[in-house]
């Protein structure tokens, strides 16, 4: 069974925010209310857990007497259908006292009920609510359709465990997850979406492109092969190539460091329970999920003067962060990873332009894969340092920012990070998904705690502003979207392998060895297929490898010193001179164009 991570109420609702308006938020609300219905139908004995709607559907948490298989879902998903057609009425059909709610829930055999109940802060009132449609009534704060009859197409997807609270030392309940739309033509859009994400699935492609591979001895982080190290090299090349242009110094620093720094910069006390820690003989020390104190001790290294300042530093150092195996997923969730990331040490004056330069770096970087970033700005949460003064401050750079750059951005309340407010950077795949991405921070709370400062103009010492940010948030992360964003078939820049030379016979290895050599001289990333396979054998399977441009040298081709080039999305060319391919594939290779075109993202409605 596929074990999730837990969405609370408050994910949900932040899910909601992401991309539902009120209407199909009360549908798929809705929806859930008439899952849990079904299921008490069938499964008088259930227990229920939480049914919130999420982003793209809904989900519903039982503790059922055994696993639910293919056949239930297709039970279950008539009855809500029954429901749909009777037309019943979602009622606000009560409101109880705490205490009496507790004893309904409790003669009803439903302990998750209670325990919300039990932990509903105060500030709720001495009051829940129920709300009813049919026979069916559960604890909910409301937020329906009038009736059944107004839920649009629908559909149940699968089964997956997710832990009581997200907590693995509480019992595995069955989530049943599903998907409601106004039309069945976005449902079937939708669930084109869903199959093609299961086609793509990076887990599933890196295997059979010989990118990358997990493993039980090391599940939460991935073996890269040498076809996968190419991407990363490329994406590295690329990253290093905006930082060096755009002045960054690069710095590299231990994983392994001792409490104190943790303890200094507030991520011992607000943290640790994100890292691993670790009995270092007569110290406790942690291995670093994140950068930011070790390169201020560089720049703590010696005295600064305000003409130095900006200090720009690139890192690409390892990070460990202590994931619940529930939340881990490929390489969208590792322990371990890998970030392009960036410090930047500056004046008070100096901070709108370090902003400006970040937001530009991130439109930069992203530009060669086809992304329109759009951003959050994530304000002070509740846990956290410093003054309301340096937060209000933060925070009103970061916005004034944005509004200059014009880029899409909307407010997340209280997300920012515990020293610090923050731009969160999203971007939409070719499927639809929204996938969060850069983060840049402006921080005044660590040059405090560490007691940072610089030579002014006029002979006194001021404190710098630092301000964090990593474009492509993890290598990891970005390599597991990109393969699924271009299904495997990666622009021929990024491509692990960029060219595949077939010999037509045996009697053209040597030819297409000098082909190799060719194109290898020129940086090209080349193999020679010279297995005695049938020419036809070595292309198809060159087109499964999803390699762009596969060349077939025969005797024409050796006599003229030319090249026959096939694309993989079909096109082919006869005789092209090696020196005229060899110059267009390092202009293309250069250039980081879309190209050969990606695959084709979800139909239009």
């Amino acid at each position: 069974m596929t074990i999730d991570a837990d969405e609370t109420q408050a994910d949900a609702a932040a899910a909601l925010a992401s991309g539902q308006d009120g209407h199909l938020a009360a549908m798929r609300h809705s929806a859930a209310h008439m899952l849990a219905a079904a299921v008490l139908e069938l499964f008088p004995d259930a227990k229920l857990g939480i049914g919130p709607a999420i982003k793209d559907g809904f989900y519903y948490d039982f503790d059922l007497p055994r696993p639910l298989t293919p056949a239930d879902l297709e039970q279950i998903e008539t009855k809500m259908r029954e429901q749909q057609e009777a037309g019943l009425a979602f009622d606000h059909a009560r409101d109880l006292p705490r205490e009496e709610a507790i004893a309904e829930l409790e003669a009803r055999h439903q302990p998750f009920k209670v325990e919300i109940v039990n932990d509903l802060p105060e500030s709720e009132g001495p009051t829940v609510s129920f709300y009813r449609h049919g026979d069916f009534e559960d604890l909910c704060r409301g937020g329906h359709l009038a009736s059944t009859a107004e839920l649009g197409a629908f559909k149940l997807l699968h089964t997956a465990g997710a832990y009581w609270r997200g907590d693995e030392t509480r019992p595995m309940l069955q989530r049943i997850y599903g998907t409601a739309w106004d039309t069945g033509e976005e449902l079937d859009r939708h669930l084109w979406r869903i199959e093609e994400a299961r086609k793509r699935d990076h887990r599933k492609l890196g295997r059979e492109l010989d990118l990358f591979t997990f493993h039980p001895e090391s599940p939460a982080a991935p073996f890269l092969h040498p076809r996968g190290m190419a991407v990363w090299r490329a994406l590295e090349d690329w990253s290093r190539q905006v930082r060096r242009e755009a002045g960054f110094s690069e710095v590299r620093t231990p994983s392994l460091v001792r409490k104190e720094l943790w303890e200094t910069s507030g991520h011992w006390a607000n943290y640790q329970d994100n890292m691993f820690v670790l009995d270092d003989y007569d110290h406790v020390s942690g291995l670093k999920p994140m950068n930011c104190p070790e390169e201020i001790l560089i720049y703590r290294t010696r005295a600064h003067s305000y003409r130095e300042l900006p200090i720009r530093f690139a890192d690409y150092s390892v990070l460990f962060r202590k994931e619940r195996t529930g939340v881990l997923a490929g390489m969208f969730r590792v322990r371990q990873l890998t970030q392009d990331d960036s410090h930047v040490f500056c004046r008070e004056d100096q901070l709108d332009d370090e902003l400006r330069l970040a937001l530009s770096l991130v439109r930069r970087q992203y530009a060669p894969f086809g992304f329109e970033p759009r951003a959050k700005l994530a304000t002070r949460p509740e846990k956290r340092i410093g003054s309301d003064e340096f937060w209000e401050r933060a925070e009103n750079r970061l916005r004034e920012r944005l509004d200059e750059d014009g880029m899409a951005y909307e407010e997340d309340t209280g997300g920012g990070a515990f020293y610090g407010p923050k731009i969160d950077i999203f971007i939409e795949d070719a499927l639809g998904r929204e996938w969060q991405m850069a983060t840049i921070q402006a921080d005044y709370q660590l040059p405090q705690r560490f007691d940072l400062e610089y030579r002014a103009a006029d002979g006194g010492f001021e404190r710098p502003v630092i301000v964090h940010y990593a474009i492509y948030g993890s290598f990891e992360r970005f390599i597991g979207i990109l393969t699924e964003q271009y299904a495997g078939a990666f622009p021929l820049w990024l491509a692990p392998v960029q060219v595949m030379v077939v010999p037509i016979a045996d009697r053209h290895l040597e030819y297409a060895e000098q082909v190799r050599a060719r194109l290898a001289d020129a940086g090209i990333r080349v193999e020679v297929d010279a297995r005695s396979e049938r020419m036809q054998a070595k292309l198809r399977e060159a087109q499964e490898q999803k390699i762009p441009v596969m060349v077939v040298v025969g005797d024409r081709d050796a006599e003229a010193g030319a090249v026959s080039p096939r694309l993989r999305t079909g096109e082919s060319s006869q005789g092209v001179p090696i020196d005229e391919f060899v110059t267009d594939l390092s202009a293309r290779t250069a250039s980081r164009e879309l190209w050969p075109p990606p695959p084709e993202g979800a139909p239009e409605v």
